[in-house]
């Protein structure tokens, strides 16, 4: 589903808001109508829509919960959610959705300039404050900042890790763009479905190309390393033909026209935690993620190191 679809759900409704059918039509948006709130749930994991509008007009409850589930979720937090309420001036409905994590509450039946432009403003924020990866949809370098901001505020204790792909390059070379693409949108969805499996307060985001960074409680990080890897190795073949599958590498010349053996793609993930020291802003964390990914790239295989300061200086496993 493309951006330039508006995603409605109405429980207990009778069709949809004029409101809505205008601002769709007139902002040039198709309008998806869903039924349930596990297909609002399944269409947002699977897409990237220009907003969700959810009918609280005939009961808010599950409305409140669905928008609190999508606020509360890395992959779906950055798509603008509004709710629509059944009065013009209801104060209490009106605080209730915007704690719930709503970007925006206006009456159902609004129709005045005011209500109009506050649609409109939804939509221009997104686009204004959401950076997210156009292949993968995954939140950008903005999100990722203001996550890592945020953890360190609370002084909980992560570990944010770097994933960069090796012999990417390589098998863009040979097996072009577009099955490229499709490796890095496998490894997101990997990544993704992993850290929240095992991590449910974890974040994953996409800095660009085959970089990624996944931010979950130190207390998660070894079960999330573990299956990534193990998931990685599993899969990552099948995105070969069978004869280079078959060898484990295939020919491929270097800058100087050299021929020589490019083996199969590999992940490298490079490891920080605050577990023995404190950190104090975001530069200070990412400039040592970095230096631990460039190291774990000069290591064989797929693996992930860890910086533990104090205690042994990394930690492999492939």
């Amino acid at each position: 589903m493309a951006q330039k679809t508006i995603v409605y759900f109405g429980p207990g409704s009778e069709g949809i808001p004029d409101l809505v059918e205008r601002f769709a039509r007139e902002h040039d948006l198709t309008l998806a109508v869903v039924g349930s709130r596990e297909e609002t749930n399944a269409l947002l994991n699977r897409s990237f829509p220009a907003a969700v509008v959810l009918d609280a007009s005939r009961g808010s409850e599950d409305v409140f919960e669905i928008c609190r589930g999508l606020k509360a979720d890395a992959f779906t937090a950055t798509v603008p959610v509004v709710i629509l309420t059944a009065e013009d001036e209801d104060p209490e409905a009106s605080a209730e959705g915007l704690e719930a994590g709503a970007d925006e509450v206006v009456a159902a039946r609004g129709a005045d300039r005011e209500t109009w432009l506050r649609l409109a403003l939804v939509l221009r924020r997104a686009d204004r404050d959401v950076s997210v990866h156009p292949t993968t949809r995954l939140p950008g370098t903005v999100q990722i900042e203001r996550d890592l901001a945020e953890r360190i505020r609370a002084g909980e204790q992560f570990a944010i890790c770097y994933a960069d792909l090796d012999h990417f390059k390589e098998f863009n070379d040979r097996y072009g763009y577009n099955n490229g693409d499709k490796v890095i949108l496998l490894l997101s969805r990997m990544l993704r479905e992993i850290v929240r499996a095992l991590a449910p307060t974890g974040f994953v985001g996409h800095i660009g190309g085959d970089d990624f960074i996944f931010i979950v409680p130190l207390r998660d990080l070894e079960a999330c390393c573990d299956e990534i890897v193990n998931v990685f190795d599993e899969l990552i073949p099948y995105q070969y033909n069978e004869e280079d599958r078959k060898v484990g590498y295939f020919l491929g010349k270097d800058r100087r026209g050299s021929i020589h053996r490019i083996p199969l793609m590999t992940l490298s993930i490079g490891v920080v935690t605050n577990q023995f020291q404190v950190f104090t802003h975001t530069a200070q964390v990412s400039e040592l993620a970095a230096e631990m990914k460039a190291y774990a790239k000069t290591l064989p295989g797929t693996v992930y190191v860890v910086d533990r300061r104090g205690t042994s200086p990394v930690r492999e496993a492939s």
